[in-house]
């Protein structure tokens, strides 16, 4: 019992430093220009930004945490935990936009933890392990990883929201399929295998590619538009591809009577439109007015010292610092 609750409380330790890093990371992200989408130099050119290497050691850390919480329960089950990572970014988005939170996404917050609730009462804590990771399967994160190249594609070809939400729905379908290549590289550890046996490993090289395929998707949903057009899709795409690998890759249990298929289907109910109510609050459409202000003060200031006149004092406030 204490084992399953260190596993609880890391899982959500996770989900808190994965909110913290989405919201820095898209901070920044939103200031590249547009011909930086889907551009590998996207990536380069944000590494030279310091507060979005902060969202990524943010993320990075976060990553090792739910890879651990991976480790010690069943995929269908720390998913829905790690969707939680919005309540996360929605408590520092608020300060940093200076917007107020309303109704629609505490009401959402709460639909989501309910959706946590069902979803997490219905799991055991041990999967089947008949066929735990059976290379017979794995052509469902095939099927899955098709459906986020479809969805990019159809993204670059829109704009604005659209194109956001699109390259977020490809972004969280592909780190739903790292968390299973983390849980068969886990697998693989398992014993008195040293460390080293992971440069034999197939799954040890998926589980990088995944990773920073998915951050490169990532970031450029978050140039495309606000954060709250991006961060639905990647927040219910990561869980819903967890879960269905969880169950069709890795034999992990689930409840076949009547009542606890209506339960676990009310959970992803409950959590798809937490994660959308939550996602679309006016605190993360806020951070995008923030950085469109900034460029303008610069421009004011720049032509006071031009027409010889002492410019005010710009006082920055949390969220411009």
């Amino acid at each position: 019992m204490v084992e399953l609750d260190v596993s609880y409380a890391t899982a959500l330790l996770a989900a808190l430093l994965l909110g913290v890093g989405f919201v820095l990371q898209q901070y920044t992200a939103e200031q590249e220009p547009d011909s930086r989408f889907l551009s590998l130099r996207i990536l380069t050119d944000l590494l030279r930004q310091p507060r979005w290497v902060a969202g990524i050691c943010c993320m990075v850390v976060g990553m090792l945490l739910s890879a651990w919480a991976i480790g010690h329960l069943e995929l269908t089950l720390v998913e829905p935990l790690l969707s939680t990572n919005l309540l996360f970014a929605l408590v520092l988005a608020v300060p940093m936009s200076k917007q107020a939170v309303r109704w629609p996404a505490i009401a959402g917050a709460l639909v989501l933890c309910a959706g946590v609730a069902l979803l997490s009462d219905t799991r055991t804590t041990k999967p089947i392990g008949l066929s735990f990771g059976s290379v017979s399967h794995w052509p469902a994160a095939a099927i899955i990883a098709g459906i986020a190249f479809v969805a990019v594609q159809l993204g670059r070809r829109a704009n604005g929201q659209v194109r956001a939400t699109l390259t977020g729905l490809g972004a969280g379908l592909v780190f739903g399929i790292q968390d299973a290549f983390t849980r068969q590289t886990l697998k693989v550890l398992e014993g008195n295998h040293p460390w080293t046996v992971l440069f034999s490993t197939w799954s040890a090289y998926a589980l990088v590619g995944a990773g920073i395929v998915g951050i490169w998707l990532m970031q450029s949903a978050f140039s495309a538009a606000p954060l709250q057009a991006s961060l639905p899709t990647i927040a219910a795409g990561e869980p819903l591809a967890g879960i269905v690998l969880g169950i069709v890759v890795f034999g992990d249990r689930i409840q076949i009577s009547t009542g606890m298929l209506a339960i676990e289907a009310g959970g992803i109910a409950a959590l798809i439109v937490g994660v959308v109510a939550v996602a679309r609050s006016s605190a993360f459409s806020g951070l995008r007015t923030i950085v469109a202000r900034l460029p303008s003060v610069v421009e004011e200031r720049a032509q006071s010292v031009k027409d010889g006149h002492r410019p005010e004092p710009v006082h920055e406030t949390g969220a411009e610092r």
